[in-house]
C-alpha cells in the first residue's frame, strides 16, 4: 500500500455516533461505556517503556512521497530497514535502492496486492513498523502490526472515526505494543523551544491556545497522481476538520493534555463549500470524472475546545482556498503570549511598549535535540528538519529503552476532533464531549516528556 492508492473510506455518519452513545437534546454526550467494557481485561500503556534494542529493525508500509521522505530520515538515523511494502512495485523498488545506496542489505519487498502488508507485519525480525499510506488504511494496518507483536508508528491522522480511535487504544493495551502517531509538528524548532519555556514558567498560568492547518492544497487535491488519487475523496464524504493534528498536537503538549488536563468538549462550525468548486471550474475540463463529485467539506472549519481545567483552544482547517501556509501555533498565559507565522513573542513588561518581540532573544531555551541534531536535520530538509528530529527521537527512545514521547492516547485524542467536529457541525454546532481514551488516568503525568528531555 502506498500514499497514492485509494481505499474504501468509512462513512462517519450521525448513526454511527449514536451507536457509540447517547445524544442529548442540548449538546452531544458520548458516555464512557466503551472504556468500562474493556477496562477489566486491559491495562494502560501510560509510562510503559520500550524494550531496549540497540539496532531497531524497521519495516515500512507505503513508499509514495511521504513514505520515501521518512525513509531518508530513518537511513540518516542509521537504523536497519529490512522490509518495504507498496502496491506499486516501482515505488517499492525505488525505496529499496535507497536502502542499498545507504550501505544496507536490500530489504525484502511486499508488493502483491492491497493486503501484502499482512505478510510484512507477520515477520518475526521487525521491532517497528512505520505506516505512511492513505488515511483509510491507517487503523487496519496499525492493528494488524500490533497484533503481530510490532511497535507501530502511523502517519497523521491516526484515525478518522471514534470507533477507529478506540480500536487503536484497545489493540495497544491488549498487545502491549506502542502505537505512535507521527506528529512531526511537535518537534519543530519553535514548538520545542516554546514548550521548554512554558515548562520553565515563563508564560505563567496558561489560558488559551490556537492551532490550525491552513494550506492551499487545491492543485495537489486535483492532481491525477500522488495524494490527488485519494485525498480529494475525503472532501466528498465529511464536513468538519479533516486534518486536526498538525495544529493541535503542539498546543496539546503546551497545555499538558493527558498529562494533568484533558480535552472536555468541542463546538465546531463550517463555512459553505466554495473553493473546490471554483478551482474545478477554472482548471478541470468538462467531461472529466471529477465533475461528478459533490464536495461536502466546508472551506473553513473552526472549532473551539474546552479542557477539563477550563483552558480554551481554537482550531482551524482550510485546504481549499488561497492562503499562505499557517499553523498559527499560539499559546497565551498570564505572563505572556507566543504566536507563529511569523514567530513573535510578548511578555509582560518587555521593552518596546506593546510591540511584539523576536524569539531570537530566547535561544538559550533551544531544545537539546536541536542543539545536538539540528544541523543534520536542516540538511535533510523534511519540513524544516522536524521530520528527522521526530524519527531520531523515536529511535533514541527505542535504543535507550525509555517511554515514547507520544503514545496511543495522544494518537486517539489528537485525531478525535476530526469525527467530533463533524458531529458538532451536523447538529447545529452543538457541543460534543470527548471520550477519555486514558480511562481516567490522564492525571498520572504532569507534562510532555519532550519538555523535560535533556
Amino acid at each position: 500500500m502506498n500514499d497514492e492508492t485509494p481505499g474504501s473510506l468509512d462513512d462517519l455518519s450521525r448513526r454511527n455516533f449514536l451507536r457509540l452513545g447517547g445524544v442529548t437534546a442540548v449538546g452531544m454526550a458520548i458516555p464512557q461505556l466503551h472504556a468500562e467494557a474493556v477496562a477489566s481485561h486491559s491495562s494502560s500503556m501510560i509510562g510503559v517503556p520500550f524494550e531496549p534494542v540497540k539496532n531497531p529493525r524497521i519495516g515500512i508500509i507505503g513508499t509514495g512521497g511521504r513514505g520515501t521522505s521518512l525513509l531518508g530520515d530513518l537511513l540518516a538515523a542509521e537504523v536497519n530497514v529490512l522490509a518495504i511494502c507498496d502496491v506499486v512495485r516501482e515505488k517499492a523498488e525505488h525505496a529499496q535502492s535507497l536502502v542499498v545506496k545507504a550501505g544496507q542489505k536490500a530489504p525484502e519487498l511486499y508488493t502483491n496486492g492491497d493486503h501484502a502488508f499482512e505478510s510484512l507485519v507477520a515477520r518475526d525480525d521487525l521491532d517497528l513498523v512505520i505506516i505512511a499510506t492513505p488515511w483509510s488504511w491507517h487503523v487496519q494496518m496499525a492493528v494488524a502490526s500490533m497484533k503481530q507483536g510490532k511497535h507501530t508508528a502511523v502517519e497523521v491522522p491516526a484515525a478518522t472515526s471514534l470507533d477507529d480511535c478506540w480500536k487503536l487504544v484497545d489493540a495497544s493495551e491488549q498487545t502491549r505494543r506502542h502505537c505512535i502517531m507521527l506528529e512531526n509538528c511537535c518537534y519543530g524548532y519553535n514548538e520545542t523551544l516554546i514548550l521548554r519555556m512554558i515548562h520553565e514558567g515563563l508564560f505563567g498560568d496558561l489560558l488559551n491556545g490556537e492551532g490550525a492547518y491552513l494550506h492551499d492544497l487545491r492543485e495537489e487535491l486535483f492532481s491525477n497522481k500522488g495524494e490527488g488519487l485519494w485525498r480529494r475523496t475525503e472532501h466528498t464524504l465529511r464536513n468538519g476538520n479533516l486534518y486536526p493534528t498538525h495544529g493541535l498536537g503542539p498546543v496539546a503538549n503546551y497545555m499538558g493534555i493527558q498529562r494533568g488536563d484533558r480535552f472536555d468538549y468541542i463546538v465546531s462550525m463550517s463555512t459553505p463549500q466554495r473553493g473546490l468548486d471554483e478551482y474545478r471550474k477554472a482548471h478541470v475540463k468538462q467531461g472529466d470524472p471529477k465533475w461528478s463529485e459533490k464536495y461536502l467539506t466546508g472551506d473553513m472549519n473552526t472549532s473551539l475546545i474546552k479542557t477539563a481545567k477550563g483552558l480554551t483552544i481554537t482550531l482551524k482547517f482550510d485546504t481549499s482556498n488561497p492562503h499562505p501556509y499557517d499553523r498559527i501555533n499560539l499559546i497565551a498565559g498570564t505572563k505572556g503570549i507566543f504566536a507563529d507565522y511569523p514567530p513573535r513573542i510578548y511578555f509582560d513588561g518587555q521593552a518596546g511598549d506593546e510591540d511584539w518581540g523576536s524569539i531570537d532573544a530566547y535561544k538559550e531555551h533551544q531544545h537539546p535535540l536541536w542543539k545536538q541534531e539540528g544541523e543534520i536535520a536542516k540538511k535533510l530538509g523534511g519540513h524544516g528538519g522536524m521530520d528527522y528530529i521526530m524519527l531520531y527521537r523515536l529511535i533514541q527512545c527505542m535504543r535507550e529503552g525509555i517511554t515514547p514521547d507520544m503514545d496511543v492516547y495522544d494518537a486517539a485524542a489528537w485525531s478525535a476532533p476530526g469525527p467530533l467536529s463533524r458531529l458538532s457541525v451536523s447538529n447545529g454546532s452543538a457541543p460534543v464531549k470527548f471520550p477519555d481514551f486514558t480511562r481516567g488516568r490522564w492525571h498520572e503525568r504532569t507534562i510532555s516528556q519532550i519538555a523535560t528531555q535533556t
